[in-house]
């Protein structure tokens, strides 16, 4: 970056820490107007996708702040069973106050608060009809994008056809507003980015689901979009113990960032060279037309794997490019690269915000990824 480019991004901390925001996005806007493939400014003032106006009716609850405690999650506790009946969990469903548009009537939709020893947020929890009968086959903790909620996430991204499928409990936690005004988690800051702080809460809270449905080992994952999904690598990589894997849509690499101005260059793709490659199994999505996140910042998830193979599976709704390959560690890696795709859920449902109808299905191919491993 030049040094027109490093003043305008001190001023832009020197507005935001002073409260005036608007004037911060000005300074964003002018330093970023001459960059063809430059983010948009709202997006990198707060990596992630805004929101379209909300179709489901859904209103963000208000929420305490958060308090981050740098420590390590607790061991699991032993597992217990179920122990509740699909009645009853009807019922917890409705005393909860949540509906979900376009799920089976039995399909559980809750509404929780969770609170641990890294901080609270509250958390939507989809719980499908089968797992009262039959138990869960895995966890999977979605991390929604900047001005997203987990209901207009859940929407998009459509997992929770996933969920009724392959009888998956799907946790959308909600990123606190007096933690990040846009709702963004924190992927660039350096206390989120170790065992301790947000990667912690929601490895804490993946651990409770998990022990809660008695999920068996290894079927915990973590995904997320852009912001969320830079901190779903993040946490895979700070929390191996809890997370067998993790699925990155139009996201960034572990340590791409140590606060907001290297954020602003992550996002253009400058410095993607010097990533390393995924130490944890992975599937990543990203778009070559995206011009929020650079596709370039893909680029890590092809980096030190052991005999990486590329392909063209055909079938897709696009072209697509497919890198697999294996960490040093052994674990398993896709990189799949999307023609023409921008800024958005690949595969999603269009009614809500950065979700894209035309394939690959990100979700399906997720999941099937997920529970393919050994």
């Amino acid at each position: 970056m030049d040094g027109d480019f490093m003043a305008a991004m001190r001023r832009t901390l020197d507005l935001t820490k002073s409260g005036d925001l608007g004037a911060a996005t000005r300074e964003i806007q002018a330093a970023l107007s001459g960059g063809g493939d430059a983010p948009r400014a709202e997006a990198v003032a707060d990596p992630g996708p805004k929101p379209k106006p909300k179709r489901t009716g859904a209103t963000a609850p208000e929420v305490e702040d958060a308090e981050i405690v740098d420590e390590t999650p607790p061991r699991r506790r032993a597992r217990k069973p179920l122990g509740a009946t699909l009645d009853s969990l009807r019922a917890r469903s409705r005393a909860t106050g949540g509906s979900m548009p376009d799920l089976a009537d039995v399909a559980v939709w809750e509404r929780r608060r969770h609170a641990g020893r890294f901080g609270a947020r509250d958390v939507r929890v989809h719980i499908p009809a089968s797992v009262a009968a039959e138990g869960a086959a895995g966890v999977i903790v979605m991390l929604h994008g900047c001005t997203q909620t987990p209901e207009d996430f859940a929407i998009g991204t459509a997992m929770g056809r996933q969920a009724e499928d392959h009888r998956l409990v799907v946790a959308y936690p909600a990123q606190d507003r007096a933690a990040n005004a846009q709702g963004c988690w924190a992927w660039f800051q350096p206390a989120e980015q170790g065992r301790g702080g947000e990667s912690a809460l929601i490895a804490e809270l993946a651990g409770q689901i998990a022990t809660e449905f008695s999920v068996p080992d290894g079927r915990v994952f973590v995904a997320g979009l852009s912001a969320g999904g830079a901190m779903a690598a993040v946490t895979a990589a700070a929390h191996p113990e809890v997370f067998r894997a993790a699925g990155v849509h139009s996201g960034l690499a572990p340590g791409a960032a140590r606060d907001m101005v290297s954020a602003f260059a992550a996002m253009r793709g400058d410095g993607s060279a010097a990533q390393p490659g995924p130490t944890t199994s992975m599937i990543l999505f990203h778009g070559d037309a995206d011009r929020t996140v650079a596709p370039a910042a893909a680029d890590w998830g092809t980096r030190d794997l052991d005999a990486p193979a590329t392909d063209a599976p055909a079938g897709h709704g696009r072209r697509v490019r497919r890198t697999v390959g294996r960490t040093m560690a052994g674990g398993a890696v896709e990189v799949w690269r999307i023609a023409g795709a921008g800024h958005a859920w690949s595969g999603g449902d269009p009614r809500g915000s950065y979700a894209d109808a035309a394939g690959p299905d990100a979700s399906a191919e997720m999941v099937r990824f997920f529970l393919g491993l050994s």
